[in-house]
């Protein structure tokens, strides 16, 4: 039998020109992420998808547009992580889970974009901040850590469920170098929150943060300024957490109030403290791991969502560091 013989042929019909577009992604990237894990060959004709190649290579690119149907039929954007994460659930045999993925909208962002946990271990993260009042994310960078807890306090901001969100992170170098820092304190401490602040700007645009900001409905600030209050009614995320030493650690796990909730980030692999000093983080999911009410979730390259090259660089390291 030649091979003419043995190939395959498939077409899927498009709802619309906002599908074809979702599901071809900016200069077919799309398609051509769906070639190189299928090894089918994927053309879009007008409102057809067509796919061919060897009978197996077709079924499997077949099983993989469907299971990302929910996505691309609302015409939501996709990336390569969505393929590429649709593709080991296919493989792992969890497409179940995964297509609850496209329902689980956490809300939209200024350009109107969804946000939404866009890997199995993303979805088990989001669960995990909507049924425990204390959760641990440790992963790598990239992963959404502190922005999936951002876009949910946000939520539940808007929700009333909660009066405020306060974000704070550890200020590693807040010692001597600060005080060569022009400006007030804040103004010294800034530099360390700025990625609070761009998660912030990304999701709600500067001119509402701002105005969140000034209400005191979002409160971000060093872990400094949090020894010594009770935080009620709130939403708080402390990142960066693996540079907490275990007292600053236990210091702000002690601060959690009534009707309020908390989420702690961090990645173990880039700790900034002194060398021989426990990372507090570390000691803190180790001890709270089976606590009833505190979840810990963990997050791996696999998840990141940045440029492709920084989950290779993220698997670069971790082969590096087990020798």
């Amino acid at each position: 039998m030649n091979e003419a013989a043995t190939q395959g042929r498939f077409e899927i019909d498009l709802l619309d020109s906002n599908a074809a577009i979702a599901l071809s992604g900016l200069g077919q990237k799309n398609l051509h992420k769906l070639e190189s894990l299928t090894g089918a060959q994927l053309v879009i004709r007008g409102l057809k998808l067509e796919i061919s190649g060897l009978p197996n290579q077709v079924e499997r690119a077949k099983a993989l547009v469907e299971l990302i149907r929910p996505l691309w039929e609302e015409g939501q954007q996709l990336s390569p992580v969505d393929l590429q994460a649709a593709m080991t659930s296919l493989e792992t045999g969890r497409t179940q889970a995964h297509a609850q993925l496209g329902n689980l909208i956490l809300a939209r962002n200024q350009r109107g974009n969804v946000l939404r946990p866009r890997t199995l271990r993303q979805k088990v993260y989001v669960e995990a901040m909507e049924s425990h009042d204390l959760t641990f994310a440790l992963g790598p960078a990239g992963t959404g850590k502190t922005f999936l807890a951002t876009v949910f306090a946000v939520r539940m901001l808007s929700e009333r469920k909660i009066e405020r969100i306060v974000l704070t992170r550890p200020a590693v170098e807040a010692g001597e170098r600060l005080g060569f820092l022009p400006g007030d304190l804040q103004q010294k401490v800034d530099p360390y929150l700025r990625p609070l602040y761009d998660s912030l700007h990304s999701l709600m645009g500067p001119e509402k943060t701002t105005n969140l900001l000034e209400k005191g409905l979002i409160e971000v600030a060093p872990l400094a300024y949090m020894r010594g209050r009770t935080l009620e009614d709130a939403f708080v995320i402390l990142d960066e957490a693996q540079n907490t030493t275990s007292a600053q650690m236990r210091m702000v796990l002690t601060r959690l109030g009534e009707r309020s909730r908390m989420v702690v980030t961090g990645d173990v692999t880039q700790v900034d403290l002194p060398s021989g000093q426990l990372s507090g983080l570390i000691e803190a999911a180790e001890l709270l791991e089976k606590v009833e009410g505190v979840s810990v979730c963990y997050l791996t390259s696999a998840d990141v969502l940045r440029h492709h090259l920084v989950q290779r660089v993220v698997d670069a390291y971790s082969k590096n560091d087990k020798r």
